[in-house]
């Protein structure tokens, strides 16, 4: 049965830029003006979340846009606390688009009497009165097993191969995807395949938590373009490690690809004095001026993406479609053309 109502945006204060780039995008597609749901979200001066909703949301399917992101916790009461605002207004549906989902590195007890954090948050999620995710690029698979709604994950390879064909054309052949450690190998094949490039893996080996004793690089990469494929860039000490251990062992260029660029602390300093001809990060955090400024830093745009994604889960149609780089084209029309 066809959707009747038009689908409704309200964004919390994690990444407006993102959540008013989606709206416009949206409004392309439908010709008509979508616009974000006018809301106040505050604080008070002890720092409680306090938000009202200034238009009639009754019956409605709403979106809320919200990463939770650093500051994690205040973005995430946000979140639960809109969440509770729009279940009390009788919203019809209420999706969470959560572009980047913090707490997703802690996805398992990786020691004794430690937490599972993303299964909690997901706990909280579904008590606030969410009744479905849509997300990019999840840390881990499984977590969308924490929630008992749906969740959509959507994938940055099917950009990031549009923008490698567009950026390195001519030089494909020289092109080789690297892994930053065993864990990441299927995310980095995934990229390798989609680009029809070869795959090496730089292993590393850690004395203590937080200090890396040494890398390896398995595969040749002499004579490579490597591109570092991973999900989450924080403090950037891997990467930029990474990318050194790769040219020591005769790489040409080194490039990354990010999908969230949380750069926290030292990192874009770290990015900006790396080897690393280029890191190109998504918008799912909002930049910070530090990371705007950066030479070496590009940010993809991921609005056109979550727009169509909106729409398919509003009309009931396929959200995979847009696993697939050749789906993606004319929605990124005008930034990439493919030969």
């Amino acid at each position: 049965m066809p959707a009747v109502t038009e689908p409704k945006l309200i964004s919390g204060n994690a990444n407006t830029p993102l959540a008013k780039a989606i709206a416009r995008r949206m409004s392309m597609h439908r010709g008509m003006s979508v616009n974000l749901v006018e809301a106040r979200v505050e604080r008070f001066n002890d720092q409680e979340i306090f938000v009202e909703v200034f238009e009639n949301v009754r019956g409605e399917d709403m979106y809320v846009i919200q990463s939770t992101s650093n500051p994690a916790n205040d973005n995430l009461m946000e979140l639960l606390i809109m969440t509770d605002a729009l279940r009390r207004s009788s919203a019809a549906r209420i999706t969470a688009v959560i572009p980047y989902f913090g707490y997703a590195r802690q996805d398992r007890r990786s020691k004794a009497r430690t937490p599972i954090s993303a299964k909690l948050v997901a706990n909280l999620i579904e008590t606030a009165g969410v009744d479905r995710i849509l997300t990019l690029d999840l840390h881990a698979a499984q977590i969308q097993g924490f929630f008992d709604i749906p969740v959509d994950n959507l994938y940055a390879s099917p950009v990031f191969a549009l923008d490698i064909e567009h950026n390195f054309k001519g030089q494909m052949d020289d092109i080789m995807v690297i892994s930053p450690d065993v864990g990441g190998v299927a995310r980095a094949r995934e990229l390798a395949k989609r680009i029809n490039a070869p795959l090496a893996i730089v292993d590393k080996r850690r004395e203590k938590a937080g200090e890396i004793a040494g890398m390896t690089v398995i595969g040749d990469v002499k004579g490579r373009k490597c591109i570092i494929v991973d999900d989450i860039c924080d403090t950037a000490g891997t990467l930029c490690k990474a990318a050194e251990t790769l040219m020591e062992a005769g790489a040409t260029e080194v490039h990354s690809y990010i999908t969230h660029g949380v750069l926290s602390g030292p990192a874009v300093e770290r990015v900006q004095n790396s080897v690393m001809k280029s890191l190109v990060i998504t918008d799912s955090i909002e930049a910070t001026e530090k990371v705007k400024a950066a030479k070496n830093i590009r940010i993809v745009p991921t609005a056109p993406m979550f727009a169509q994604a909106i729409l398919n889960i509003w009309g009931g149609m396929s959200v995979s479609s847009l696993f697939e780089t050749d789906t993606l084209v004319p929605i990124y029309e005008g930034l990439y053309q493919r030969s």
